[in-house]
């Protein structure tokens, strides 16, 4: 019998340690804080023509969606809705990815300058007003894996 519990804890934790393994991954963000844990299906713009368009021109996005936007270094970062048709939340993070910022719902088609910080690598997109009902504030964590050396919560090898 004691044969038996130890493989099933085994096995157990084996499932538990490939779920962790499967849960970063690029299309996925996950964020983490004393407000508990949530996880986003993303699309990652990492480059500059990806960036430029963003979430433009969509007129709906899922609730567990979003988009990732990973830039090279980390630095002043400001966005805008122009063309924009669906409210956001925009979550700023550090290199470390550490949420230093997050906007709660950006108004669609304005044009005015949302500033995120000047030390800002990773920005994620949400639909607007799910951060608020999530509790996602300033010092919650996200996880991806662009986010590397030096990250907050790390992927696991």
């Amino acid at each position: 019998m004691l044969v038996g519990i130890r493989s099933l804890t085994l096995a157990i934790a084996a499932l538990l340690a490939a779920g962790q393994a499967s849960a970063c991954r690029d299309d996925r963000v996950s964020l983490r804080g004393d407000w508990g844990q949530a996880q986003f299906a993303v699309e990652v713009a990492d480059d500059w023509a990806e960036q430029r368009q963003g979430l433009m021109h969509r007129s709906e996005m899922p609730k567990s969606a979003g988009m990732l936007f990973v830039y090279d270094r980390p630095g002043p970062v400001a966005f805008w809705m122009r063309n924009t048709l669906i409210p956001l939340d925009m979550i700023f993070a550090d290199a470390a990815g550490v949420v230093q910022k997050v906007h709660a719902m950006a108004i669609p088609l304005d044009e005015t300058s949302i500033p995120g910080g000047s030390n800002i690598q990773y920005v994620l997109e949400i639909n607007g007003g799910l951060a608020d009902a999530m509790g996602i504030v300033a010092g919650s964590q996200m996880q991806h894996p662009a986010i590397g050396e030096g990250a907050a919560w790390p992927c696991e090898p």
